[in-house]
């Protein structure tokens, strides 16, 4: 279920620019902004994380020893839940932000190391650096149509790597990460890929796919890598151009239900993404075959 995250709208009321956002399944919340030449002070019923990609070189936050800068492509800001910061804003800034809630924090604490502390309070960072999180979000956030029912997977699954990242390095908790030794077993790694299979036209999330295996998000993602190497999120868009690729050529259907059919909402995107997998467009494989 959607829900409101306070710095959401307090942006919305400022001078900043909705670029994109996304309402994941789990509830948690992406947005992607630009700003310029603003003052805003957020204090949050939730957690943010904000990630700079690009400018932000004069992005001013208020100390108790005055406006300080620091900011610029891949630094990240973490704002944790009841916090209060204020941010002057001199030029132009990028930035993606993630929002969450204890809940959701809670619930990853449980699925990966069956623990379920009260509360898991994250560090509040201002324009540091980290580049797990610079390579998580610039590999699976980036360049990718949020929009596109067909990228859910990989939404999903970057906001959990993501999650799983800050509780371990900056959270109370600190928990080391379970060893993941060997891959799913015959039987479930069987009915994970039929259901794949079977709904690829549906857009298909992590926690989805972890479910039919009775396994966390975590878990499964790393013994699903083992058993087909290639993480979950490849897989699914690899049998959904193997699909697309045996239906335009094999039928007459029209490409924006074969598109459906294949789990894309966006015509543009299939045919993009149909084009970068197999070098031509559906139109021109379906001309050449003529």
């Amino acid at each position: 279920m959607n829900r409101a995250y306070d710095t959401f709208e307090t942006l919305r009321l400022q001078n900043a620019v909705l670029r994109d956002t996304v309402a994941l399944s789990s509830g948690i919340q992406l947005a992607a902004w630009f700003n310029h030449n603003d003052r805003v002070t957020v204090k949050s019923n939730h957690h943010t994380l904000s990630l700079y990609v690009a400018d932000g070189y004069e992005s001013y936050h208020k100390t108790p020893f005055g406006w300080k800068n620091g900011g610029g492509p891949d630094r990240f800001c973490l704002m944790p839940q009841e916090s209060e910061s204020s941010w002057d804003i001199r030029d132009d800034l990028h930035f993606v932000h993630l929002y969450c809630t204890d809940e959701h924090l809670r619930d990853i604490g449980e699925k990966i190391w069956d623990k379920s502390p009260r509360a898991i309070q994250l560090a509040e960072k201002t324009f540091a650096s980290d580049g797990k999180i610079t390579a998580l979000y610039r590999q699976f956030l980036l360049g990718c149509d949020w929009q596109e029912q067909a990228n859910h997977l990989t939404l999903s699954t970057a906001s959990t790597l993501l999650l799983t990242h800050l509780i371990q390095h900056y959270a109370s908790v600190q928990w080391t990460l379970p060893a993941v030794t060997g891959g799913l077993s015959p039987y479930v790694l069987r009915n994970v890929l039929e259901y794949i299979n079977a709904n690829l036209a549906r857009p298909l999330t992590l926690a989805e796919l972890a479910g039919q295996a009775a396994l966390s998000e975590y878990h499964f993602a790393r013994m699903f890598r083992q058993s087909m190497q290639v993480a979950p999120h490849q897989y699914v868009m690899r049998q959904r151009m193997a699909q697309a690729k045996a239906q335009v050529e094999g039928s007459r259907a029209p490409l924006t239900e074969i598109a459906l059919a294949c789990g894309f909402s966006s015509a543009s995107h299939f045919s993009n993404r149909f084009k970068a997998a197999w070098g031509v467009t559906p139109s021109q494989l379906r001309a050449a075959k003529a």
